[in-house]
Parts: C-alpha cells; sequence; structure tokens
C-alpha cells in the first residue's frame, strides 16, 4: 500500500521536459521533508532531489544541477519535480521519499515513506 503516488512519467525526446508529481493521499506532506530519487537498470537508486519542510531549502545531485527543479506547493498537499533538458542518462523510475526529518538529504536511508515510482524514457 503505496502511501506516495508519483505521476507524470513518460516517454520524451532527447532534450524534452516533463513534470513529475507526486502525492499522499492519507496525510499532510506540510509535516515532511521530501526527495526524488531515481533508478535506471542495472544501477543503484541515487538521489536526484531534496526540499525543506517550508521549500526554502533545496539540494540536488551534480548531475541534474541546472535542468531540474525541485518545489511543493503544501496547500494541494503535492510534490513536483520539473525536467528540462532530458538526457537520455535520465532514463529511470523516479520516486518521490518523504520522511519527518532527513538526516542526509539524498541518501535514501533518510527517508522512510516511498512511492511505487514513474517511469521515465528518454530517446532520440
Amino acid at each position: 500500500q503505496a502511501q506516495l503516488v508519483e505521476s507524470g512519467g513518460g516517454s520524451v525526446q532527447v532534450g524534452g521536459s516533463l513534470r513529475l508529481a507526486c502525492a499522499a493521499s492519507e496525510y499532510p506532506l506540510s509535516t515532511k521533508a521530501m526527495g526524488w530519487f531515481r533508478q535506471a537498470p542495472g544501477k543503484e537508486r541515487e538521489g536526484v532531489a531534496h526540499i525543506n519542510i517550508g521549500g526554502e531549502i533545496t539540494k540536488y545531485a551534480s548531475s541534474v544541477k541546472g535542468r531540474f527543479t525541485i518545489s511543493r506547493d503544501n496547500a494541494k498537499n503535492t510534490l513536483y519535480l520539473q525536467m528540462n533538458s532530458l538526457k537520455q542518462e535520465d532514463t529511470a523510475m523516479y520516486y518521490c521519499a518523504a520522511d519527518i526529518r532527513v538526516m542526509s538529504p539524498l541518501s535514501e536511508a533518510a527517508y522512510l515513506y516511498w512511492g511505487r515510482g514513474t517511469q521515465v524514457i528518454v530517446s532520440s
């Protein structure tokens, strides 16, 4: 039973854009720090982006800096990941995660709650 639900994934051409969303159905995200992670076949899951509860502080993996933007709308109980200038290497299953406190923003071990993921495929 997923407590978080991702949406917005799909197939896009290199250089295109996608916006992912993550919503919680059973509790407010306004009390949670949030993160986006991804995992490609044969690779370990990696942290992509993090945002604090109030949205004032964000962190990004070096591979996506300048291309991805994490944001949140607590009134809508939704987390977003805007992905621009997509590359083939961005192809992966993307997951959102949450926790009441996060000690290491881009570490999967720091988060207790996870969604089931949404697939992103970038091709030429």
